[in-house]
């Protein structure tokens, strides 16, 4: 009787290596999953934050137009910043999460803000209209 007490003891204090495998495994899916889910928040969070960025020039383009009667219809990054943000750093910060934008001309007094980041290209004209294709 003693032997039998032993043995079931032995056989219950650890995990086999087929149950740890098993558990490893599905932490590793879960984890897959989570990356691929934050990347995408990710990617979505900075777009937005462009878009906004994009609308901020629009409306400083509008009192720019109320002081001068004429637009800024070209310039990137600071030349952005000098002229119509009193060089307060908005357009540079856009750098940090990866897209370029940009006041082009567009027809003879229009304008269009583009902003670039590698294969993506979000366009604002001076309609307010996206020209999303991302």
């Amino acid at each position: 009787m003693n032997k039998i007490n032993k043995k079931n003891i032995r056989s219950s204090l650890g995990f086999t290596l087929v149950e740890l495998l098993i558990v490893v495994a599905i932490l590793g899916i879960l984890s897959a999953v989570g990356i691929i889910s934050y990347n995408g928040y990710i990617s979505g969070t900075k777009k937005k934050t462009v878009i906004n960025v994009m609308q901020q020039i629009t409306l400083a383009q509008t009192e720019e137009y109320s002081n001068s009667n004429s637009y800024i219809t070209s310039g990137c990054g600071d030349s952005i910043n000098s002229a119509l943000f009193a060089d307060s750093d908005v357009v540079p910060s856009i750098k940090e999460v990866g897209y370029e934008i940009c006041i082009e001309p567009d027809d003879d007094v229009d304008y269009k803000i583009v902003a670039k980041s590698g294969e993506c290209t979000l366009t604002l004209p001076r309609i307010g209209r996206f020209d999303d294709p991302c």
